[in-house]
């Protein structure tokens, strides 16, 4: 795998890279052709703290995980860890046959010491009217419900937008291409 590493308010020492570069090689066994895919890994400082983010994109699938810690090793420790649960416990969707092709490059064969029984399924289905609104009143409505994320059409280019909470108190928009 290759590596793309940066920092935002920290100096990427040697130390960093080599560390970074050998925690994630060991993600190298989940992948087909790992030489084929890029790790962008972006250190940054928040307070006292370490943030570290990773973000693997393969076809048609990210993996991403972030995590906090005083010490940037073990944050980047604990996102490897984060990474690879997140590979295991999706082991058995990504290996049903209608998503093998939605999985390219990712080896799903592989032993998994204690299998993580998969007991996510959906339990509420929902209908709704999506009303035209800008992005101020989604976030309005939203917050009155007291939900992380909110489903509108924007009033301006009629599109069907995802506002959302962000981990450090802002908020997001996914909207399609």
């Amino acid at each position: 795998m290759e590596y793309k590493i940066s920092g935002k308010k920290v100096k990427i020492t040697d130390d960093i890279k080599n560390y970074v570069e050998t925690k994630l090689g060991k993600l190298d066994k989940y992948f087909e052709n790992p030489e084929q895919f890029m790790a962008t890994v972006m250190i940054k400082t928040d307070g006292p703290n370490q943030v570290v983010e990773v973000t693997i994109p393969a076809k048609r699938m990210i993996l991403r995980a972030e995590e906090t810690n005083k010490e940037v090793f073990a944050a980047i420790d604990l996102v490897l860890d984060k990474l690879e649960r997140q590979i295991r416990k999706n082991k058995t969707r990504m290996s049903k046959k209608a998503n093998k092709d939605k999985v390219v490059g990712l080896t799903i064969d592989f032993e998994v010491e204690k299998e993580e029984k998969d007991t996510t399924k959906i339990v509420k289905r929902k209908d709704i009217e999506l009303k035209p609104m800008s992005e101020e009143e989604a976030i309005l409505q939203m917050n009155l419900i007291d939900h992380d994320f909110f489903l509108f059409r924007n009033s301006k280019s009629g599109e069907i937008e995802v506002i959302y909470k962000r981990k450090d108190g802002n908020y997001g928009l996914i909207k399609e291409k």
